[in-house]
């Protein structure tokens, strides 16, 4: 199933869930407008399918001391698979690493970290980021302002 394949019912409830992730599915059939037994088939289908990967709560970083937000742009020295390979493993391996993309460009990897102030962030970077083998460079660019986090995707219309 593609996105080609998702009917109006389909998107409202991915849209549903996506605001409200602790929808009952009775609650979602009254918001889409649909009787509960083939809102919860759906919903089902859509979780089988991979289009919810999961449920989980948006918490609030600064809630939990994590005051420093960084975009790290890191360039590797090569770009054989067995370097790449290795560099995503060992970021993936960081709790402070809360997102990696492999990007296009001047860079070749775009890493967003979360830290509790600046002198975890200068440890982390120093100790961790930086010594990992094959990093070219290496730029962090600091978050100033929340101005729109992540709330969810775009569901595109039919």
């Amino acid at each position: 199933m593609d996105e080609s394949d998702l009917d109006d019912a389909d998107r409202r409830i991915l849209e549903a869930l996506q605001s409200e992730g602790r929808l009952s599915n009775t609650d979602i059939a009254e918001r889409t407008g649909m009787s509960t037994s083939p809102c919860w088939r759906r919903t089902r289908r859509l979780e089988a399918d991979g289009y919810i990967q999961r449920y989980q709560a948006n918490i609030d970083r600064k809630r939990l001391g994590l005051d420093v937000l960084v975009f790290v742009l890191v360039q590797i020295d090569t770009h054989s698979e067995t370097e790449a390979a290795a560099f995503e493993k060992a970021v993936a391996s960081y709790p402070q690493v809360i997102s990696c993309f492999s990007i296009g460009g001047g860079s070749d990897f775009l890493l967003q970290v979360a830290c509790k102030n600046l002198d975890e962030y200068a440890d982390f970077s120093m100790t961790q980021l930086r010594r990992l083998p094959g990093i070219k460079a290496m730029t962090s660019n600091f978050v100033l302002k929340d101005i729109k986090s992540f709330e969810g995707w775009p569901i595109p219309a039919a």
